[in-house]
Parts: C-alpha cells; sequence; structure tokens
C-alpha cells in the first residue's frame, strides 16, 4: 500500500523535509532512487538528453562502489547527485546508530547535501543525527510517487497516475533499478513527451558538490 500524491497533512508535519519545490512554477522536479546501475541508469540517461531534462539521482552507495563509471556517467550529464544510504536502509527498522553511520558512508561517495531516506521512512531522531553530522543537508522526499517498483502495476497505470498527480513544482520519484524498468522504460519517454507539449521544463534540485574525501590530497598522494 502506498500512496501516489503526498498529503498535505504529512507535508505539515514534516516541514523540515522539503516535499516540493518551487511551487507555481512551469517546472517538474525529476528524481531516480536506488541507482546507479549498467543498463538502465544509462537509458535514463539518455531519454532525459533527448528532452533537455535535468535530474536528481540519489544513489545507493554500495552501487556508487560497483559501478563508479555509470555514477560518473550521471555527473557528466550535468544531474545533481545525492545520498539514499550505502545499503538501502529503512530507517524504521534500523538502529540510529547504524542509520547514522551507514549514512555516512554513502556521503563520502557521492558529496553532496541532498539525501533522501530508502522507502521514505526516517526516525525523527535519526533527522537530527544526521543534520548534526552534516548541518547544511537537505532531506528530500517527494510530491509524487509514481510506483514503477509495483511489478503489480502495468505500465499504463503506472503512466496515468504520474501525468494526473504532477503538477507544477512537483518533486516527482522514478526508479532506475532493474525491478522498475518495465515501468520505467514505458512511462518515463511518454511522460517527457507530454510535460513539454505543455510548456514545463525539468531542473535537477539545487545541491553542492564536494569531491569525496579519499580526493582531497590526491596531488599529495595521501588520504584522508
Amino acid at each position: 500500500m502506498y500512496l501516489i500524491k503526498t498529503p498535505r497533512l504529512l507535508k505539515w508535519l514534516y516541514p523540515g523535509l522539503i516535499w516540493d519545490a518551487a511551487p507555481g512554477t512551469r517546472c517538474i522536479y525529476l528524481t531516480f532512487d536506488d541507482g546507479p546501475i549498467p543498463i538502465v541508469t544509462p537509458f535514463v540517461l539518455n531519454i532525459l538528453k533527448q528532452y533537455q531534462a535535468k535530474a536528481t539521482f540519489f544513489c545507493i552507495g554500495d552501487n556508487i562502489s560497483k559501478h563508479p563509471d555509470v555514477f560518473a556517467q550521471v555527473k557528466e550529464h550535468g544531474h545533481a547527485v545525492g545520498s539514499h544510504t550505502y545499503n538501502h536502509l529503512k530507517g524504521w527498522a534500523t538502529g540510529n546508530q547504524q542509520y547514522l553511520q551507514n549514512f555516512l558512508k554513502a556521503d563520502e561517495l557521492t558529496g553532496t547535501n541532498l539525501f533522501r531516506p530508502p522507502y521514505g521512512r526516517i526516525k525523527r531522531q535519526q533527522i537530527k543525527l544526521l543534520k548534526h553530522a552534516r548541518p547544511d543537508l537537505k532531506i528530500v522526499m517527494w510530491d509524487v510517487l509514481s510506483g514503477d517498483f509495483d511489478t503489480k502495476l502495468s505500465p499504463v497505470n503506472c503512466l496515468k497516475n504520474v501525468l494526473k498527480h504532477t503538477e507544477a513544482g512537483s518533486i516527482v520519484v522514478f526508479h532506475d533499478s532493474q525491478k522498475a524498468f518495465e515501468r520505467l522504460e514505458y512511462v518515463l519517454p511518454r511522460a517527457l513527451e507530454h510535460w513539454s507539449r505543455e510548456g514545463y521544463s525539468f531542473e535537477s534540485l539545487q545541491f553542492t558538490y564536494l569531491p569525496p574525501k579519499e580526493d582531497l590530497h590526491a596531488e599529495s598522494g595521501t588520504l584522508i
């Protein structure tokens, strides 16, 4: 059970989290969770390029470690990146210190101040710990959940859900994962075509890029 459109009440209960961006502008903020991986992430990059669209990729640290070349492609295409923990941890089922350490491990690889908790599930104490460790942290949720991860949802209905609920300023969640690919492959180009005809632009979320810690003293040959 999941909600396609985030209720206003939930946004009101967690005002410190980012649910949408610049409402009222003719802009949609596309986000992709769970990559980077071969085949699926490059497919997304190719489709975005066709529509001159920028997006934000919330990356699992373990996938960055396994596929650094794909992660490099995301940045080379000019997209924003954020952390999605190192092992896709569910905050509600994870101890606070374990969650923090897993976040920090992924943060070293992404080097940005953007973070999205997997499943959108994070404890209030975990929010405090993460923001204490990184004061500039922006925790990004969403306004529209595509449901592309749902293997019981047909590609056609997935597209209908996205088009029905997305509006100006919406942050929309897709997944560059193998599980979601059947629906993503169908929905993404069609949604971008529709929104482009409607006059929308597609921007990445604002972020601050910092080199991964091991690169900070690369010239001297030492590591942090």
